[in-house]
């Protein structure tokens, strides 16, 4: 199934509110933050042997990973917004 039949009510009431880049945006934002749950809860239960109290180095990686995107997906939001007040 696709990603806009499993949101589509998040994505219409996003798009509705904040337009359709901007609203997807928010969505895949959503996404990756539901996505990093997922992974530090796992990396609770998967620690290092060389870093005792934190995750695997794996999970270390995924959730870097996640955050990066979070953070750019987050800048593109922030640039649509400002070159539409222009």
């Amino acid at each position: 199934m696709s990603v806009y039949d499993d949101r589509k009510q998040e994505l219409e009431e996003h798009e509705f509110r904040m337009g359709l880049e901007r609203g997807r945006l928010a969505v895949t934002l959503d996404l990756l933050t539901d996505a990093l749950v997922l992974v530090g809860q796992h990396g609770v239960y998967c620690q290092s042997a060389r870093q005792p109290g934190k995750p695997a180095m794996d999970i270390q990686l995924i959730s870097k990973c996640i955050t990066d995107a979070k953070e750019l997906v987050s800048s593109v939001m922030t640039e649509l917004k400002r070159s539409k007040a222009l």
